[in-house]
Formats: C-alpha cells, structure tokens, sequence
C-alpha cells in the first residue's frame, strides 16, 4: 500500500472524528481500511514463512500455517 492511501485513511479518520462521513467517504474508508488489513496480514504471512524455531539442541524447524 503506498504512502498517498494510507494519509487518506488518516484523513478520512480526522474528517470522521470532526463531521459525519458521507456515505461515499464511509464507503472509501471501508476499502481503503481493508486494503490495509490485507496489506499488512500479507507482510506478516511473508515473514512468517521466513521464519525458523532453532531448538536447544541445535535441530531448526520452519514456522508452518495451523490448521484449523
């Protein structure tokens, strides 16, 4: 997500915090923030797949998604 998305969310928060948000406004911020939702739960599944448990005795183990 780029820098100009995220100052709109900020944006649209202090607008929220002022005035009641238009329908349009509520509609963009509800994009906007799922947007971001998707953006960093993407980094943290990138990250976590990078990810490895080193034990105490040495063996190292890769972080792996649980199933539900």
């Amino acid at each position: 997500m780029d820098q100009s998305k995220i100052d709109r969310i900020n944006a649209l928060a202090r607008a929220s915090k002022e005035r009641e948000l238009t329908e349009e406004e509520r509609a963009e911020q509800t994009a906007l923030r799922n947007e971001f939702r998707q953006s960093v739960i993407g980094n943290l599944s990138g990250q976590l797949s990078n990810t490895i448990i080193v034990r105490p005795d040495g063996s190292r183990t890769p972080v792996k998604k649980k199933k539900n």
